[in-house]
């Protein structure tokens, strides 16, 4: 990992609402080194969503600047740009249009950014995507509604991957899933990670992924960055109460949740094709 790809310098966010202001997120800088999964941590209402529109070009800050690949943000987007910085969301049965089928989608991405011109070279593209993320490519003439949690979920990592992005933000991709799926689309996302040199910034309230997962780590806090740094130092030594609090309510595991959780490591780091049917 070399340099930052992405760069938050005094960022701040306010909302109206009910006449009065909400600060959202107050003079938040941070930096996301390229390569990295570097995980944005809080409770409900502690503005990592409001982040990660601001990323996304959702949302327009209120104060403060954003950077991406050296270059500040503009308020509007060229498509090359919006190309490059990708989200999969919490539920891909919501983010999935379900009037087209899985090919549809795929292909909606590729045409939008015209990185298919051929029909050909559409439906090589579609099937390639759909076997990278471990399913096979004739769902792609399957509904969402008509693929399982799992699988849908791999469906919107495979519509991110198609536009061949540099930076994804993951907003809870695993919240939706069982242990078992969840651990297998974990596995795939670092796959994929190392595989195409991408960096993620993966929004969640799960330490428990956080400290398997990802490099470094924001911790948040009603709109303020309370702590910044690398995961094993963070959690081995947390320097706000907030952050010591949050580590603290981990789950301790009982012998039985460990053996369930050490099961779907073993399939998801020795089978390739386990999470296909999922």
């Amino acid at each position: 990992m070399t340099g930052a790809i992405l760069t938050l310098d005094r960022v701040g966010k306010t909302f109206l609402a009910g006449g009065r202001k909400v600060q959202a997120l107050d003079d938040v800088s941070l930096s996301v080194a390229r390569g990295a999964c570097h995980a944005i941590v809080g409770e409900s209402g502690s503005g990592k969503s409001t982040l990660g529109n601001l990323v996304l070009g959702v949302l327009r800050p209120t104060t403060g600047t954003l950077a991406f690949d050296g270059d500040e943000l503009p308020v509007r987007r060229p498509l090359g740009l919006k190309r490059r910085i990708q989200l999969v969301q919490q539920n891909p049965l919501s983010s999935l249009n379900p009037k087209r089928s899985v090919g549809a989608s795929l292909r909606l991405a590729l045409d939008v950014h015209r990185l298919a011109p051929t029909a050909r070279e559409r439906r090589s593209r579609i099937g390639a995507l759909l076997e990278e993320v471990g399913l096979e490519a004739n769902l792609a003439q399957r509904a969402p509604a008509a693929l399982s949690g799992g699988q849908r979920q791999r469906v919107a990592i495979a519509r991110a991957l198609a536009c061949q992005p540099d930076l994804i933000v993951l907003d809870e991709p695993t919240s939706a899933l069982d242990v078992l799926v969840q651990a297998r689309v974990l596995h795939l996302l670092t796959e994929l990670r190392a595989r195409r040199g991408l960096t993620y910034l993966f929004i969640t309230h799960d330490l428990a992924i956080v400290r398997n997962l990802a490099d470094g780590m924001s911790v948040f806090e009603k709109g303020r960055l309370v702590e910044s740094g690398p995961v094993d130092a963070v959690f081995r030594a947390p320097k706000h109460p907030y952050t010591a609090r949050l580590i603290g309510s981990i789950p301790v595991v009982t012998p039985e949740e460990a053996a369930v959780r050490d099961a779907a490591a073993r399939i998801a780091a020795g089978t390739t094709n386990a999470g296909a049917a999922a």
